[in-house]
């Protein structure tokens, strides 16, 4: 799309400043952002509310099992009861049938919702990216945005689809665990607790920290993003620059930062599951320590303590696992934050609410004292004022960076001026739908961009309901037919990634067409020619008087000599009109017109 000038910030990837540490902090934000989550979750409440169900059915059968091997030991094995001991193999074998089908259901179920749930809120979130304004686009980095939405909504993936399950399951089997505990011996229960305030001092310990370099990485991986995405888009530039070694050692830098990033992590995270690993170690020394006293008092049985050992084992494997999901919980949290944070900004130009949908516009358009800028306090318009008659071609001309293609875009609304108004066919464009004022401008830029796809669905971009034959028709009116056809598969041609294998002149002949198609009632040219072989000016040429037939155009021009015949001619430097006329009127003026076009001439 249109790119301010040089008072502006830039174009759509922007190059603003990468988000750091300092971008997102864990506080009260945390725990609002995973309130504003809840109503993603709402509508798969019943489906995991089953697999909850299914998820302490899993863990009631996976506790049963240690209990029936200590009561067969006391009772079946004691007492060389083998048709007891039969039953009681049978019944562990039936527990752990139930076990592995809870445990496949409940995953199942939880991977379902979560894989939904995810679905939904990435697209809410390119949903709200397609409707900021190009404010949004200058000042954030691409590779930050694409951060958000392939990395940030991938971690909290995990944490829906695998992580929430493995906590559910886990506080569920401790609970189970603990009250098994203590009916067996509370005694020796309570000898197994008195680890638990150790090891939750030692997470609270790790907390804090592994928070802060959770946070590091988010933003290091941020960076790697934006510096990927900028080096693979300007590859041509980089190669023709024989740049590729300076952009290593950046890559190296950003890359450096995000594997150090990871590695602080990974070392605090690394600490924390052998603390933890040693504390449960304790723990089964004081109950193998304790319960062999008790046997040895005849005040336990051996069968009571082998299932208490199996209990105790398991008691300090959900608190590890606990402490493993730990990690992606708070990344998650953070994720939430970022996405919620890309979610909260907000498009700055907007429909009002009492804006109208507009009739077909008859193209008379004035530029009243308007003035915009980019940044405040730097203007690069000032007090512009431009008319426009309906079926008038006219021209914008001048120096590079004059403010020419800030102009077109305040008439688009991809930007609102300052101050002055913008009005067609006698309202202010303010008071048009966004969507239908854009509709009935057609836009042919200098750089066009081409999509990814078929020859005919990049015409067709605008509308993608058009015929065939609007697209056929659309194409021969710019003399883009023939060289469409001569392509393996015509208009079912598929196009590589932005254009690669089509001409300049090819890619700028398709955007004549794209803008032709929908059959705008006020058609922009930006510098649309400046980039075309003599031979595809001529077909462009030819295909204008058709193109601008019944139009109100607006044409900012390079080649002078192409706009010799506009109605009217601005000429715009430092952000104010400096003169207007004809074509031969500015050349009797003498003024910077006559300086541009005599020195042009004389170049050609």
């Amino acid at each position: 799309m249109m790119r301010g000038g040089p008072g502006g910030p830039g174009g759509f990837g922007g190059h603003g400043r990468g988000f750091d540490a300092r971008d997102v902090k864990i506080t009260e934000k945390s725990w609002q952002a995973l309130r504003r989550f809840g109503p993603y979750i709402k509508p798969y409440a019943s489906w995991m509310a089953l697999a909850v169900a299914l998820m302490i059915a899993a863990s009631l059968t996976s506790l049963a099992g240690p209990f029936l091997v200590g009561r067969a030991i006391d009772v079946y094995i004691a007492g060389k009861d083998l048709t007891g001991l039969t039953g009681v193999a049978l019944l562990y074998a039936v527990l752990y049938l139930v076990n592995w089908a809870t445990s496949y259901g409940q995953t199942y179920i939880m991977s379902y919702a979560g894989q939904n749930i995810i679905a939904s809120l990435r697209q809410d979130l390119f949903d709200h990216l397609q409707g900021l304004g190009f404010n949004f686009y200058d000042k954030w980095q691409t590779g930050a945005i694409m951060s958000r939405v392939t990395s940030d909504v991938d971690q909290l993936s995990n944490l829906v689809s695998s992580g929430l399950v493995m906590m559910i399951t886990d506080v569920a089997t401790l609970i189970g665990i603990v009250f098994l505990m203590v009916y067996l011996n509370w005694r020796l229960a309570l000898v197994t607790l008195v680890s638990i305030p150790l090891m939750g001092s030692t997470v609270a310990l790790f907390q804090g920290r592994l928070r802060s370099r959770t946070q590091n990485i988010r933003a290091r991986i941020a960076q790697v993003n934006a510096n990927l995405e900028q080096s693979i888009s300007g590859i041509r530039v980089t190669q023709a620059f024989a740049r590729e070694d300076v952009n290593a050692r950046e890559f190296t830098g950003v890359n450096e930062e995000n594997l150090q990033a990871n590695l602080s992590a990974a070392v605090l995270f690394s600490m924390l599951l052998p603390v933890i690993q040693i504390i449960s170690a304790l723990g089964t020394f004081l109950v193998l320590w304790y319960g062999g006293t008790r046997i040895h008092a005849a005040q336990m049985t051996l069968g009571a303590l082998v299932s208490f050992l199996s209990y105790v084992s398991r008691f300090f494997h959900p608190i590890q696992d606990i402490g493993r999901v730990y990690s992606q919980v708070v990344m998650a949290m953070v994720s939430l934050e970022r996405i919620f944070g890309l979610m909260d900004q907000k498009g700055d130009i907007v429909d009002h609410p009492s804006a109208a949908e507009p009739p077909r516009f008859k193209g008379h358009i004035r530029f009243e004292d308007v003035t915009f800028s980019y940044e405040p306090g730097k203007p690069v318009l000032r007090n512009v004022a431009i008319e426009v008659l309906p079926g008038q071609m006219v021209a914008l001309v001048g120096p590079t960076g004059a403010g020419k293609t800030s102009a077109i875009s305040l008439l688009s609304r991809f930007y609102d001026p300052d101050s002055g108004r913008i009005d067609i066919d006698g309202r202010d464009i303010k008071e048009y739908r966004i969507r239908s004022l854009r509709r009935q401008v057609g836009v042919v830029l200098q750089d066009v961009f081409v999509f990814s796809g078929t020859v005919k669905g990049n015409i067709a971009y605008g509308d993608k309901d058009m015929s065939d034959e609007q697209i056929v028709s659309a194409a021969r009116t710019v003399n883009a037919d023939r060289f469409i056809r001569q392509l393996p598969g015509g208009y079912d041609a598929e196009i590589r990634e932005h254009g690669s294998g089509l001409s300049v002149g090819q890619r700028q002949l398709l955007g004549f067409a794209r803008a032709v198609a929908t059959n705008p009632s006020i058609l922009i040219l930006d510098e649309a020619t400046s980039n075309i072989d003599a031979y595809t000016e001529v077909l462009i040429q030819e295909a204008m008087d058709k193109m601008l037939s019944g139009r109100t155009s607006i044409v900012i021009a390079h080649r002078l000599s192409t706009i010799r015949n506009a109605d009217m001619i601005y000429v715009i430097d430092d952000g104010r009109v400096i003169e207007q006329g004809s074509h031969k009127e500015l050349m009797e003026q003498g003024g910077l017109y006559k300086h541009l076009y005599e020195t042009q001439f004389r170049e050609e």
